[in-house]
């Protein structure tokens, strides 16, 4: 593995001059500074102070109620400026530590002995002052009341990181208005979601994969897996890829973008991290109790389908120390058509001179029939309207308890359950029978017609073709389990220890894949790609017709994924010094993960015997009406075997993975001045270890026979990022780091696939030895903060990857790959031409980019027109890597990066009622490197127009209105850079929801 030297040296060198500063720091305890806080509400000017110094405030509500400052402007030192800012208020304040406490003078009747909430939370104290703080107020993270006020709780978060970082933040249930976490993300700058049966399915942070992203869970890493209903999406979803499509938000409180690294952290993320956060009884200050209920459809089905969220939290004073306990729930279930147009692919052709009808001209005749290699045509292959319909469900189920026995002591254990299931029915009408339209044309069928722009056919008429339709049903489900303990330790007042014990499973079950197909002999079509998308296609018979129908082909498959992840830590910090400590800790990780696909296919055409198949005209929104069959009861009607066993396995796809990582750090930390100016900063180094074992099966002379490769890689993770307040309101942002992200669970099997088509097929490997992706990564940003108005941010970054993971594709003879000839399809022999590709380590790729975000509420505006605000954030970002194709390198954009993406969100709040509407964009993106004479493949561009409306019908009644997708966006794939041939244009509608939530 790789080492740049210049950057460990640089990142070490910050280290050692941070630490040199701590000695310097403590001489200087209280330097002064410029103060400029004007006479106000107390609260308000205690808000500023501590801003201005960094110092975390904590009081009861009551006691600074109705009280006001006096004005505080030059230079003094903190304790200075606070004897002045509080004079003649009633209060006695003092500094402990990092922390001011306030407390009335005397005794107020108003003063409830109950704990309250911290009024302005600004980062955490120290020993000391946590146990002083124990007596008069709790610390919460976040105080949250409406989408301003959690704009502006984000805001602070922001700020107060020493690294760059966004947050999501919600203090009621249901306060996401997202379907799912992906679709809340997605506001997020430098995120960009993919989307599928109308939600979004996976992320891409700052231009890089889903692959790269780390998601974690209450603390610990974890993976979730899911299924697309869409072959040409990836279908089965068994990569390092979370898919937030799991979880309904509504489960979360908080979401937390980590973009910066730190030695910390755990690695493995090279985009960055995603942290999710389930509600604690803590996190609320008594009781509480959220029940609510919403009415969801689409504008693509006739369905209402509910979308139901409670949670119960109490907290209860004992005589072992104070207890807590919550638990929340959320149930979703809704339907989706999709439907549009697509093909398989598109691929290189001859066509047999007897298949060219007269009104072809002689030059696209001599193209057709005599041109080879890449120099022939490209056509699309099984250009096909196609219909998915799906039923999901999904549920969810958190549990905390938390026990605080002493005020240096506390622990919680945090369980989640979740579920995701699909009924799902896909049709589609195609010219893929017997004499198809899937690759060289030399029977039956004739041009009559034709179009050619470039290498493509963009439009062509054809008769006498076998057309194939289909229908498949399937049941998947995805369940994911999780316990993670949590505990913390004051061991004395400079150090502290906390330790996790975490455990995660996420298991998706696919039982059910029944897939008929039907033909009809010698009909005709024509398909016109001359406007690009959407594609024409008209048929010359009645696609209604049941009697033009017979039995061709039955596949059953199954599918089993497994993912489990066992973690342990055990974390310390020393704070040696007044504004500085030391961070160390080791931790263990266990990862598995197994799977595999089963499949059998019968073959009933050439059967004179075959039973006549159940059809039916299509049930859905299609592009057109046309006949398919009924996949179950047809099914039912052959007998035809659907349990499968071990002897069904496809090759390639039953391997098993381990990983088992061993990880130390240390970091130090500094928060200080440098004049009047607050510093933070942190500089460390982890060490990582990692041993795989993966096991599967290969080829060899004497057939596929199973085998085991073990392979281990480590190394040092420098990283080091500074906060500096250049002045007041004003940050600069530096970080610079090394990272590691792991390869795909795909290309580390020890495993290799074999998938056939009429027209040749593919052959995909995998490769245990490869070297992990490996990043060297600087960063900048300005931010400007307006006070509680909002903020403006710009930020720079720049990744150098070393080994960048890449697929290498070329087109062979089968033959001359090496597997067996028994997995070749029907008629195929060692001569037939297979795409193989196969991962390796690449020479490298790197990836730059920027982002700008502002969030500003129009308060300065008169009137009504103060309750509108706006938040708007645009990233752009490019890196590029070389991949062969087709035996040729070239030079390709990194898979998922769109170049740019944004997102614009206008809001109008007040305490009663408020509205808003956002848009997202996403630049197209390639999703891989082509093939079949194809140079890449991608999606387009798209916008998606989102809104909601809420009504505060008494204090504790809410009414919302959401409108998911109004622009009914259309997922447009496309392959081949040059010519961006169409694969499948599709739209799944507009959805609506309406509902009440009640808090107790």
């Amino acid at each position: 593995m790789k080492t740049d030297l210049t950057l460990r040296a640089s990142a070490f060198a910050l280290a050692a001059a941070l630490a040199a500063a701590a000695p310097a720091v403590a001489v200087a305890q209280s330097p002064r500074q410029t103060f400029a806080i004007p006479a106000q509400d107390l609260s308000l000017a205690l808000n500023d102070f501590s801003r201005a110094t960094g110092l975390q405030v904590a009081a009861q509500p009551e006691v600074l109620r109705g009280r006001r400052s006096r004005a505080v402007e030059g230079r003094f030192t903190p304790a200075e400026a606070l004897s002045r800012l509080t004079a003649a208020s009633g209060v006695h304040a003092r500094i402990v530590g990092r922390s001011v406490l306030v407390e009335a003078v005397a005794p107020t009747a108003s003063a409830a002995p109950r704990v309250e909430r911290t009024i302005m939370p600004r980062g955490a104290t120290t020993p000391a002052a946590e146990t002083a703080l124990a007596q008069t107020a709790e610390v919460d993270d976040v105080v949250v009341t409406g989408f301003r006020a959690s704009l502006n709780a984000a805001r602070d978060l922001k700020r107060e990181a020493v690294g760059a970082q966004d947050v999501i933040v919600a203090d009621d249930i249901a306060a996401f208005p997202d379907l799912n976490l992906a679709e809340s993300l997605q506001r997020v700058p430098g995120v960009a979601i993919t989307r599928d049966a109308g939600e979004g399915r996976q992320i891409s942070l700052r231009g890089l994969g889903p692959d790269f992203t780390r998601t974690q869970l209450n603390g610990m890493e974890v993976l979730g897996n899911t299924a697309s209903g869409f072959d040409n999406r990836g279908s089965v979803s068994r990569t390092r890829s979370f898919d937030y499509s799991l979880f309904a938000s509504e489960l979360f409180n908080r979401v937390t973008v980590e973009k910066s690294y730190a030695a910390e952290q755990d690695e493995g993320g090279i985009g960055g991290t995603i942290a999710l956060t389930t509600a604690r009884p803590f996190d609320y200050a008594g009781s509480r109790l959220v029940l609510g209920a919403k009415a969801q459809t689409n504008s693509n089905t006739d369905s209402v389908t509910p979308r139901v969220i409670a949670l119960a939290s109490n907290r209860w004073d004992t005589g072992a120390g104070e207890f807590g306990a919550l638990v929340s729930a959320a149930y979703t279930r809704n339907d989706v058509n999709e439907y549009g147009m697509r093909s398989w692919n598109w691929t290189k052709i001859n066509v047999g001179t007897a298949n060219i009808g007269p009104n072809v001209s002689a030059a696209d005749r001599d193209r057709l029939v005599n041109a080879t290699g890449l120099n022939r045509i490209s056509a699309p292959q099984a250009v096909s309207p196609s219909t998915w319909y799906a039923e999901r469900e999904r549920v969810g189920v958190t549990g905390s308890l938390q026990w605080r026995p002493n005020a240096r002591t506390d622990m919680s254990l945090d369980l989640m359950y979740g579920t995701l299931a699909n009924t799902r029915d896909e049709y589609a009408q195609a010219p893929a029978g017997v004499n198809a339209l899937t690759g060289n044309v030399t029977g039956t069928q004739r041009l009559n017609a034709v179009e050619i722009r470039g290498d493509s056919i963009v439009y062509a008429d054809w008769s006498g073709v076998d057309m194939r339709n289909e229908h498949k049903h399937s049941e998947d489900e995805t369940t994911f389990t999780q316990a993670v303990w949590n505990g913390a330790y004051q061991a004395t007042d400079a150090l502290r220890f906390n330790a996790l014990v975490g455990y995660a499973k996420s298991e998706f079950e696919g039982p059910v894949f029944d897939k008929v197909f039907i033909q009809a002999t010698n009909q005709s079509l024509t398909y016109d790609y001359r406007d690009g998308s959407p594609v024409a296609v008209t048929y010359g018979f009645d696609t209604t017709d049941p009697s033009l129908w017979g039995l061709m082909r039955a596949d059953a498959r199954e599918d089993f994924i497994t993912s489990e992840y066992k973690t342990a830590e055990l974390n310390g910090a020393w704070d040696f010094a007044p504004s500085s400590n030391l961070k160390f800790g080791v931790s263990h990780k266990d990862f598995q993960n197994d799977g595999w696909q089963r499949f059998n296919r019968v073959d009933w055409y050439n059967n004179p015997s075959r039973p006549a198949p159940v059809v039916e005209v299509i049930g859905y929104d299609s592009l057109l009406p046309y006949i398919v069959p009924n996949a179950v009861a047809t099914f039912d009607r052959t007998g035809q075997l659907r349990d499968l066993t071990q002897a069904n396995d496809r090759a390639g796809t039953n391997y098993a993975l381990t990983e088992k990582t061993t990880a130390a750090f240390v970091q130090y930390e500094l928060d200080t001045q440098v004049g009047s100016m607050p510093l933070k900063a942190n500089a460390g180094v982890r060490y990582y270890s990692t041993d795989l074992t993966s096991a599967g099966t290969v080829a060899t002379n004497a057939g596929l026979v199973p085998t085991t490769i073990e392979s281990s890689y480590d190394g040092y993770l420098p990283a080091a990022n500074l906060s500096l307040e250049v002045m007041p309101d004003m940050i600069l942002r530096l970080g610079a780091s090394r990272n590691i992200s792991r390869p795909s669970l795909d290309d580390l099997r020890a495993a290799g696939s074999v998938s056939f088509t009429p027209f040749g097929g593919s052959v995909s490997a995998g490769n245990p030895n490869l070297e992990p992706f490996l990043a060297d990564s600087v960063e900048a940003s300005w931010e400007y903060y307006m006070g509680r108005s909002g903020y403006v941010a710009l930020g720079v970054f720049y990744k150098k990857m070393d080994s960048f993971i890449t697929a290498e594709t070329a087109s062979v003879r089968y033959g001359d790959i090496g597997y067996p000839l028994s997995l070749l399809g029907p008629d195929q022999t060692a001569d037939t031409i297979y795409s193989f590709s196969r991962p390796v380590n690449g020479d490298g790729a790197s990836i730059k980019g920027a982002e700008f975000a502002v969030q500003r509420d129009f308060d300065f505006l008169p009137g009504l027109f103060s309750n509108l605000g706006v938040s708007f954030n645009a990233t752009y970002a490019e890196g590029e890597t070389d991949a062969m194709v087709d035996g040729v390198r070239r030079t390709l954009a990194l898979a998922n990066l769109s170049k740019w993406s944004s997102n614009a969100t206008l809001y109008y709040e007040t305490d009663v009622w408020g509205a808003r509407v956002s848009s997202a964009y996403r630049d197209g993106y390639l999703d891989g490197i082509g093939g079949n004479g194809n140079v890449g493949s991608g999606y387009h561009a798209t916008t998606n127009i989102d809104a909601t409306a809420f009504w505060n019908v008494t204090p504790s009644l809410k009414l919302v209105v959401e409108g998911i997708n109004l622009s009914d966006e259309a997922t447009d794939q496309y392959t081949d850079i040059v010519e961006e041939r169409s694969t499948s244009y599709t739209k799944s509608g507009r959805t609506f929801t309406v509902g009440l939530t009640y808090v107790f």
